[in-house]
C-alpha cells in the first residue's frame, strides 16, 4: 500500500488511552507522529527527536518507550497509553495532585514524559526508594525544578498509594 509520495505504508491496530484505532501509517512516521498529528494527542513533546530527552514518553504495554523513536508501524496490537489517559473523569491522579502540591510543575514541557515515567515505575515498585526514583527519570531532562520537587512528588504519591 503506498501512502501520499508514494511512501509505503502498513495497516496498524492499537488501543491509545482504551480507544482502538486502525491507521495506515508511513515507513518513516514516528510513535509521536501519529500521536501528535493523526490523534491530536499533544501531550507527549517533540525535544530531542533522538530519544534522549524523556520529553515524549509514552507507556507502550506498561512499559516508557521514546515515542520520537519508535517506529509507528511497529506498534500494531500495542497498547499505547499517553499523559491524556491518566486522569479519568476529570480528576487527576494521586501522581498528577502531588505534582501540583509540591510545585513539580513549572514550565511544564517535560512533566508529561515524567508523569509516564513515574506512573510505570510506580505500577511496577509501588513504594520506591529516593534512589528508585532518581534512576528511573535519568532519562528525562527538566530545566526548571532541579528535579527535587519531582522526586519529594514522586515519593509522597507512592506513600498515598501504598498499604
Amino acid at each position: 500500500m503506498a501512502a501520499a509520495g508514494g511512501e509505503q505504508s502498513v495497516s496498524i491496530r492499537l488501543v491509545v488511552n482504551e480507544r482502538p484505532h486502525v491507521l495506515d501509517v508511513g515507513a518513516g512516521e514516528t510513535l509521536l507522529g501519529t500521536l501528535r498529528e493523526r490523534l491530536a494527542l499533544t501531550g507527549p513533546k517533540e525535544a530531542c527527536c533522538e530519544g534522549e530527552c524523556g520529553a515524549c514518553t509514552v507507556l507502550v504495554d506498561g512499559a516508557p518507550v521514546a515515542s520520537c523513536i519508535a517506529a509507528a508501524g511497529s506498534m500494531d496490537g500495542r497498547t499505547i497509553r499517553t499523559v491524556e489517559g491518566l486522569a479519568g473523569a476529570g480528576e487527576l491522579t494521586v501522581l498528577q495532585q502531588a505534582f501540583v502540591s509540591h510545585a513539580a510543575v513549572q514550565c511544564g514541557y517535560c512533566t508529561p514524559g515524567v508523569l509516564m515515567v513515574l506512573t510505570a515505575l510506580l505500577d511496577d515498585v509501588p513504594d520506591p526508594s529516593e534512589t528508585d526514583i532518581r534512576q528511573a527519570l535519568a532519562g528525562n531532562i527538566c530545566r526548571c525544578t532541579g528535579y527535587q520537587q519531582i522526586v519529594d512528588a514522586a515519593l509522597d504519591a507512592a506513600g498515598a498509594v501504598s498499604p
